[in-house]
């Protein structure tokens, strides 16, 4: 039977340097707040880590594919019935495109029901001329721009649970329905296709998938799989007295496990080896990511690899490349021959957001819908030339009409990102573009 880490105990980080955390005045509040949220039922169960795990192992070889997506940053106010629905059904509608192109399985894994914490450059910020600490997450401080509000408030932590509980419970309810039931696809809203030279070919990828579903029942074959999916959680570790706080050891599997999510990643800013985070990390059960980039050494990640998953297992480790457009080629192989060299069982991921910010002229984040794809045809060409399975993609996206993103059919230009521009941190696709961006992944994914 596998077996915890050495010498790890859930609060082992506590030793180690760590990063990008707040700073709270009362910590007696703060202990108490951990104290409540440790005797809350967990929000997860332990077989559906080790379900997502076999799936993810099953991507590390090349049989399925992986899309991970949803908010930068979930917002409380975003914990309703209308922004739940619309991020689980754009994420199942892609999925089904990306199955039609790749003729596999697609797992989908939301970051959603815990995504409320985010890394931050900087510890303050100037506003109106005040000093102020830096939002970091609704479960840690308030968007509004006073220094009272932006104090991280342990309450917050509690409040993050429930709500992630809240919406675990609605996705739940979602997935096992009927709303996902493919028999329903001329319901996808498809109205942006009408500006781009590829409607018919989407419009055909729509009308092709009912017509398979029509004939397999035809046959006989009335899949249950048809009307209800597998959904997964996912958020980055990044406030780890909450993720110890959410961190049980289970004695039928002799080994820790976070229940606050499925799989968890690490980010570019914290993957310090000899850091806190790597610490908690190496000891739970759960997939892990690990953000790549630039500034990655093929030689530490190595390292970090070896001690995230000691025992080499399958699915346990998903590296997540964020190079930008026209970087890839440069850093990605050198990886990817240094992984293989050392025989380390990994899924390739490739997040196109994180390396493609840019600001317009007004100093508005956004990013440009022509260098997200690129990045992602580069990384596709780069894993055909080394004959390395890509297993997966990562987008920050809404199922809303938001307007964040430059680019895409919808022709969203600099001059019209006020016009519904909502996110608190860095700009998500909106409804048509994840879906555009499904479609123009599965006509490339078709070509390899």
């Amino acid at each position: 039977m596998q077996t915890q880490a050495d010498n790890w105990k859930p609060e082992s980080w506590r030793a180690r340097p760590i990063k990008q955390q707040p700073q709270y005045e009362n910590v007696a509040l703060l202990n108490e707040v951990l104290g409540e949220v440790r005797k809350l039922p967990p929000l997860i169960f332990v077989g559906e880590v080790d379900r997502l795990k076999h799936q993810l192992a099953a991507a590390g070889r090349g049989e399925v594919f992986v899309l991970q997506g949803g908010d930068c940053a979930e917002r409380f106010q975003d914990c309703n019935k209308d922004a739940i629905t619309s991020k689980l059904k754009i994420l199942l509608q892609m999925s089904v495109v990306l199955a039609y192109g790749l003729r596999k399985p697609v797992v989908r894994i939301g970051r959603i029901a815990g995504q409320y914490a985010k890394p931050r450059s900087q510890d303050t910020e100037i506003v109106d001329g005040q000093e102020i600490p830096v939002y970091r997450g609704d479960i840690i401080n308030s968007f509004e721009a006073t220094a009272e509000a932006r104090k991280p408030d342990p309450q917050r932590i509690k409040r993050a649970y429930l709500l992630a509980a809240s919406t675990l419970n609605y996705v739940r309810a979602l997935t096992k329905g009927g709303f996902a039931d493919l028999h329903q696809p001329q319901n996808w809203d498809l109205t942006f296709v009408n500006k781009v030279p590829q409607r018919t070919d989407y419009e055909r990828i729509v009308s092709n998938i009912r017509d398979a579903i029509v004939f397999m029942e035809a046959l006989g074959n009335r899949e249950e799989s048809l009307r209800s999916v597998e959904f997964y959680t996912s958020h980055e570790g990044l406030l780890l007295p909450l993720e110890e706080a959410l961190t049980h050891f289970v004695p039928e599997q002799n080994r820790w496990y976070n229940l606050g999510a499925h799989m968890l990643w690490i980010g570019d800013r914290t993957r310090q080896l000899d850091g806190a985070h790597i610490e908690y990390f190496r000891g739970i059960a759960n997939p892990i990511g690990l953000k790549v980039g630039p500034t990655s050494d093929p030689k530490d990640i190595i390292s970090i690899c070896r001690a995230l998953n000691p025992l080499n297992e399958e699915g346990k480790l998903t590296l997540i490349s964020r190079y930008g457009h026209g970087k890839v080629k440069q850093h990605l192989p050198g990886l990817i021959q240094a992984v293989r060299a050392a025989q380390i069982p990994v899924v390739w991921s490739v997040d196109p957001m994180h390396g493609n910010g840019i600001k317009t002229q007004d100093g508005t984040k956004t990013r440009d819908f022509g260098a997200i794809l690129g990045e992602v045809q580069e990384n596709f060409e780069v894993h055909k030339q080394l004959g390395s399975p890509l297993g997966g993609i990562h987008f920050e996206l809404t199922g809303q009409d938001v307007t964040e993103c430059i680019g895409g059919a919808a022709g969203i230009t600099a001059e019209q990102l006020d016009r519904n521009y909502e996110t608190y941190c860095d700009p998500r696709l909106n409804y048509s573009q994840s879906l555009e961006m499904a479609f123009l992944i599965s006509r490339m994914l078709g070509q390899f």
